[in-house]
Protein backbone atom coordinates (compact mmCIF):
# COMPACT_ATOMS: atom_id res chain seq x y z
CA UNK A 1 0.00 0.00 0.00
CA UNK A 2 1.47 3.19 -0.83
CA UNK A 3 1.89 6.33 1.69
CA UNK A 4 -0.86 8.55 1.59
CA UNK A 5 0.71 11.25 2.65
CA UNK A 6 2.25 11.32 -1.08
CA UNK A 7 0.53 13.21 -4.11
CA UNK A 8 0.11 10.91 -6.77
CA UNK A 9 1.21 12.86 -10.13
CA UNK A 10 0.41 11.20 -13.53
CA UNK A 11 2.29 12.29 -17.02
CA UNK A 12 1.45 11.25 -20.54
CA UNK A 13 3.48 7.62 -19.94
CA UNK A 14 4.03 7.80 -16.22
CA UNK A 15 2.53 7.70 -12.52
CA UNK A 16 4.51 9.17 -9.71
CA UNK A 17 3.44 7.71 -6.40
CA UNK A 18 4.36 6.99 -3.07
CA UNK A 19 6.34 3.82 -2.40
CA UNK A 20 5.52 1.06 -0.50
CA UNK A 21 7.17 -2.14 0.69
CA UNK A 22 6.60 -3.74 -2.63
CA UNK A 23 9.10 -1.32 -4.25
CA UNK A 24 11.93 -2.91 -2.30
CA UNK A 25 13.09 -6.10 -4.84
CA UNK A 26 12.39 -3.31 -7.82
CA UNK A 27 14.23 -0.53 -5.95
CA UNK A 28 17.22 -3.55 -4.98
CA UNK A 29 17.66 -4.13 -9.06
CA UNK A 30 17.60 -0.19 -9.80
CA UNK A 31 20.49 0.55 -6.96
CA UNK A 32 22.21 -2.75 -7.73
CA UNK A 33 22.98 -1.97 -11.19
CA UNK A 34 26.53 -0.23 -12.23
CA UNK A 35 24.98 1.24 -15.02
CA UNK A 36 22.41 3.42 -12.78
CA UNK A 37 24.97 3.85 -10.06
CA UNK A 38 28.38 4.93 -11.86
CA UNK A 39 28.02 8.45 -11.54
CA UNK A 40 25.91 8.79 -8.02
CA UNK A 41 27.46 5.98 -5.76
CA UNK A 42 31.13 4.42 -5.50
CA UNK A 43 29.50 1.23 -6.37
CA UNK A 44 26.42 -0.62 -6.41
CA UNK A 45 23.92 -0.57 -3.33
CA UNK A 46 23.16 -3.58 -0.97
CA UNK A 47 19.96 -4.45 0.30
CA UNK A 48 20.57 -2.97 3.61
CA UNK A 49 21.85 0.41 1.77
CA UNK A 50 18.20 0.52 -0.87
CA UNK A 51 16.03 -0.27 2.56
CA UNK A 52 17.08 2.54 4.21
CA UNK A 53 16.98 4.44 1.52
CA UNK A 54 13.06 3.72 1.44
CA UNK A 55 12.49 4.36 4.98
CA UNK A 56 14.27 7.89 4.26
CA UNK A 57 12.17 8.58 1.57
CA UNK A 58 9.03 8.05 3.30
CA UNK A 59 10.84 10.46 6.62
CA UNK A 60 11.24 13.26 4.00
CA UNK A 61 7.16 13.10 3.23
CA UNK A 62 6.31 12.61 7.12
CA UNK A 63 8.55 15.56 8.43
CA UNK A 64 9.02 17.79 5.59
CA UNK A 65 6.06 17.27 3.27
CA UNK A 66 8.21 16.17 0.20
CA UNK A 67 10.34 13.59 -0.66
CA UNK A 68 10.69 10.86 -3.69
CA UNK A 69 7.94 9.28 -5.95
CA UNK A 70 8.05 5.49 -7.13
CA UNK A 71 8.15 6.01 -10.96
CA UNK A 72 5.89 3.56 -13.25
CA UNK A 73 4.97 3.18 -16.62
CA UNK A 74 1.26 3.41 -16.96
CA UNK A 75 0.95 0.75 -20.02
CA UNK A 76 2.67 -1.85 -18.14
CA UNK A 77 3.00 -0.95 -14.87
CA UNK A 78 6.51 -1.59 -14.78
CA UNK A 79 8.91 0.46 -12.03
CA UNK A 80 10.73 2.50 -13.84
CA UNK A 81 12.99 4.64 -11.33
CA UNK A 82 12.63 7.34 -8.19
CA UNK A 83 12.51 10.72 -8.14
CA UNK A 84 11.90 13.41 -6.31
CA UNK A 85 12.99 16.33 -3.64
CA UNK A 86 14.92 15.94 -0.95
CA UNK A 87 16.89 17.35 2.09
CA UNK A 88 20.03 15.16 2.84
CA UNK A 89 21.86 17.86 5.06
CA UNK A 90 24.68 16.88 2.86
CA UNK A 91 28.44 18.46 3.85
CA UNK A 92 28.94 20.26 0.75
CA UNK A 93 30.23 23.36 0.21
CA UNK A 94 28.05 25.76 -0.42
CA UNK A 95 25.64 24.16 2.49
CA UNK A 96 22.68 23.47 1.03
CA UNK A 97 20.62 23.02 4.00
CA UNK A 98 16.63 24.44 3.97
CA UNK A 99 16.92 24.07 -0.28
CA UNK A 100 14.95 21.26 -1.62
CA UNK A 101 17.09 19.14 -4.04
CA UNK A 102 15.63 17.54 -7.15
CA UNK A 103 17.33 13.64 -7.73
CA UNK A 104 16.33 11.37 -10.09
CA UNK A 105 17.19 7.66 -10.91
CA UNK A 106 15.89 5.14 -13.75
CA UNK A 107 16.32 1.69 -14.09
CA UNK A 108 18.85 1.57 -17.05
CA UNK A 109 16.51 -0.59 -19.43
CA UNK A 110 14.31 2.58 -19.47
CA UNK A 111 16.90 4.55 -20.18
CA UNK A 112 16.43 7.05 -23.72
CA UNK A 113 13.01 6.97 -24.09
CA UNK A 114 12.58 10.66 -22.30
CA UNK A 115 11.08 9.34 -18.90
CA UNK A 116 13.74 11.40 -16.88
CA UNK A 117 12.87 14.28 -18.65
CA UNK A 118 9.06 13.98 -18.63
CA UNK A 119 9.00 12.84 -14.92
CA UNK A 120 11.42 15.71 -13.89
CA UNK A 121 9.00 18.26 -15.61
CA UNK A 122 5.96 17.15 -13.80
CA UNK A 123 7.79 17.22 -10.37
CA UNK A 124 9.68 20.29 -10.91
CA UNK A 125 6.03 21.60 -11.48
CA UNK A 126 4.62 20.50 -8.30
CA UNK A 127 7.75 21.93 -6.50
CA UNK A 128 6.83 25.32 -8.09
CA UNK A 129 3.09 25.26 -6.66
CA UNK A 130 4.72 23.70 -3.30
CA UNK A 131 7.64 25.76 -2.66
CA UNK A 132 5.68 28.26 -3.86
CA UNK A 133 8.42 28.98 -6.91
CA UNK A 134 11.53 29.19 -4.23
CA UNK A 135 15.00 28.18 -5.19
CA UNK A 136 15.53 24.66 -5.40
CA UNK A 137 19.11 22.54 -6.72
CA UNK A 138 20.39 19.83 -7.94
CA UNK A 139 23.68 18.16 -7.93
CA UNK A 140 24.97 16.38 -10.59
CA UNK A 141 28.37 14.60 -10.94
CA UNK A 142 30.35 16.58 -13.85
CA UNK A 143 30.52 13.13 -16.22
CA UNK A 144 27.09 12.96 -16.10
CA UNK A 145 26.20 14.43 -19.20
CA UNK A 146 22.62 13.20 -19.84
CA UNK A 147 21.86 14.16 -16.40
CA UNK A 148 23.38 17.38 -17.06
CA UNK A 149 20.82 17.68 -19.86
CA UNK A 150 17.59 16.56 -18.25
CA UNK A 151 18.53 19.46 -15.06
CA UNK A 152 18.99 22.16 -18.01
CA UNK A 153 16.34 21.12 -20.11
CA UNK A 154 13.69 21.39 -17.37
CA UNK A 155 15.03 24.87 -15.92
CA UNK A 156 17.90 24.77 -13.73
CA UNK A 157 21.04 26.35 -14.48
CA UNK A 158 24.70 25.48 -12.98
CA UNK A 159 25.57 27.98 -10.41
CA UNK A 160 29.12 26.83 -8.77
CA UNK A 161 31.29 23.66 -9.34
CA UNK A 162 32.32 21.72 -6.25
CA UNK A 163 33.02 18.55 -4.45
CA UNK A 164 31.14 16.05 -2.74
CA UNK A 165 32.48 12.94 -1.40
CA UNK A 166 35.90 14.03 -3.45
CA UNK A 167 33.85 13.77 -6.23
CA UNK A 168 33.94 16.63 -9.53
CA UNK A 169 30.08 17.97 -8.81
CA UNK A 170 28.51 20.27 -10.32
CA UNK A 171 25.66 22.02 -8.84
CA UNK A 172 22.45 23.84 -10.43
CA UNK A 173 19.89 25.60 -9.25
CA UNK A 174 16.03 26.94 -10.64
CA UNK A 175 13.90 29.48 -9.50
CA UNK A 176 10.31 28.86 -10.20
Amino acid sequence: MANDLVPVIETERLRLRGHSKEDFAASCGLWGDPKVTQHITPKPLTAEDVWSRLLRYAGHWQWLGFGFWAVEEKMSGQFVGEMGFAEYKREIIPPLYGIPELGYVLASQFHGRGFAREAVSAIVSWGDDHFHNARTVCLVSRDNHISLRVAEKCGYREFRETSYKGQPTVLLERVG
